[in-house]
């Protein structure tokens, strides 16, 4: 007779494929909770204490760490020798292991890491022992004992009952190593308040498989990291129109997303391949929208919008007219759904605001590794005026502006604005002066067009990184650059100083730099 041993939190699906192994002959031995269930249920098994003649001690912490247990799930079936000590201590084999672990990964999401170190009662004792000790046990030895860590997989099972192949044993115990890999990650990095340990797991739970990676000859799929796949991220967000999001959408998406978040304002940040091609604040959702694809309207071609309030009407209708691949915001009016919707492939997607991620360690991979950081959520360090002139109340709303558009932009960046509308932006060069020079190119496009922009507010400029040669100031200079914002700190920050103060030109510096590869 052929012998499962059934132990799961997550009760889901569990009678019906007990009632199928009972039809098929095979023998339960339960615990605690599940063995209630299927008794309510008329499925007759066998306890946990029959087996090994031990009841369960410290409220149930133990109950399946046993050599009764862990023997007849280890023994290996063709060595005799192991057969022998199986007789001799009156161990029954088991074939089978169906294990779900406590739910560890819903608890911490409910209950914030404290800050004290002070780790909450309810967080340990929903870290699971027996059942990861089982599965590992099980997927050692998957040559004999199938390992079952997901209801997803009973059907299956039931219907190759009697041709259970080796390729499909391994299949399973696979899943059971990684489930636990997966289980121990997030519990390592609860409890963890090392910022850079010496080892480091990351906790990822498939979300989907995507068409293809940034090219269509490269496959790739999205996971999410853990308890932050229900915060309020691109992620989790509800897309309720157009076709499956691809991965460059993702990118795209993000970038948008924490762009637009840095503004209370009604803002719109349009977004074309992970940069901003179009940033600006208004009155209203329509005109943030039309003041941000003013700055680069041949670039916004294609791109992602986002908005940090809800899509009206009036927004919708300019939107329509042109072709875009994502819209991002917190909401849709009905109207502005109707609208939007009668364009077939465009994605909507709806998240809430704030978009606020934790201080957390940002990861990039590397050849046969990944680079680990903090993610760059702060904007500056300490706002100093470092020429003779001080930017005016106007100048300086727009640096502000200019300053949180900047940290999201490639370096090198140049960012010009206008009030609180980009109509410039230089990104991703190797050299400083050649992202001005792009960011002229743009400027020039736009104003050279009449009544497209009020060129009576000052024209600013910011930097992501110092000038470490005083070019930059000088080609400001030459634009009617009213003032600059910059983090300082380069040898040569008195020559920039004395170039910006010949021009009359105003020059901050926010002791920060944002770099952005």
């Amino acid at each position: 007779m052929k012998r499962v041993l059934i132990s799961v939190s997550d009760k889901k699906g569990i009678v019906d494929f007990a009632k199928s192994l009972v039809f098929y002959g095979w023998e339960i031995i339960s615990s605690g909770g599940t063995a209630k269930v299927l008794k309510e249920n008329s499925i007759n098994c066998k306890e946990i204490s029959e087996v090994t003649g031990f009841p369960e001690i410290l409220d149930g912490r133990v109950k399946t760490l046993n050599p009764k247990i862990h023997g007849g799930i280890l023994a290996v079936r063709n060595k005799k020798e192991h057969l022998a000590e199986l007789e001799k201590h009156s161990i029954l084999p088991i074939d089978m292991v169906v294990v779900n672990l406590y739910p560890f990964e819903e608890t911490i999401a409910s209950i914030e890491k404290p800050r004290d170190k002070n780790i909450d009662q309810k967080v340990i004792e929903n870290i699971d022992i027996g059942g990861v000790a089982l599965l590992r046990a099980a997927a050692k030895n998957y040559k004999d004992v199938l390992t079952v860590c997901d209801y997803n997989d009973y059907e299956r099972i039931i219907e190759n009952i009697n041709n259970l192949s080796d390729e499909f044993r391994l299949e399973l115990a696979a899943k059971a190593f990684r489930h636990t890999a997966y289980y121990d990650a997030l519990i390592s990095n609860y409890l963890s308040y090392e910022k850079f340990p010496s080892q480091s797991a990351i906790a990822l739970k498939k979300v989907s498989n995507l068409r293809y990676g940034e090219n269509p000859h490269q496959s790739s799929a999205v996971y999410a990291c853990g308890i932050y796949q229900n915060t309020p991220t691109v992620l989790s967000a509800k897309q309720f129109h157009g076709k499956e999001l691809s991965y460059n959408n993702y990118l795209d998406l993000e970038a948008a997303w924490r762009l637009v978040n840095e503004f209370e304002k009604p803002a719109c940040a349009i977004i074309k391949h992970n940069n901003p091609c179009g940033c600006a604040e208004g009155e209203n959702q329509k005109d943030a929208y039309l003041k941000a694809l003013m700055c680069d309207p041949v670039s916004a071609f294609g791109g992602i919008i986002a908005f940090n309030a809800e899509v009206d009407e009036a927004s919708a209708l300019e939107i329509k007219k042109l072709f875009v691949e994502c819209v991002i915001a917190p909401d849709f009016s009905l109207k502005a759904i109707e609208i939007l919707t009668q364009k077939k492939n465009i994605r909507l997607l709806k998240q809430e605001i704030p978009y606020r991620v934790k201080d957390e360690i940002e990861y990039k991979t590397i050849s046969a590794g990944m680079l680990a950081q903090d993610r760059d959520n702060k904007l500056s360090a300490e706002i100093k005026n470092m020429t003779k002139r001080t930017p005016n109340s106007a100048e300086k709303e727009s640096l502000i502006f200019a300053w949180k558009v900047c940290k999201h932009v490639k370096s090198n960046a140049i960012i010009l604005v206008r009030k609180k509308q980009t109509v410039g932006i230089g990104a991703g060069q190797m050299s400083r002066i050649d992202s001005l020079h792009i960011a002229l190119k743009k400027m020039n496009e736009i104003e050279g067009l009449k009544n497209k922009i009020d060129d009576s507010h000052p024209l600013v400029l910011a930097s992501d990184a110092f000038f470490p040669f005083p070019d930059t100031v000088k080609e400001a200079a030459k634009n009617n650059v009213r003032a600059i914002i910059q983090p300082a700190g380069s040898i040569n920050d008195e020559e920039s100083i004395k170039e910006a103060d010949k021009n009359d030109i105003a020059m901050i510096a926010t002791g920060m730099r944002h770099f952005k590869h």
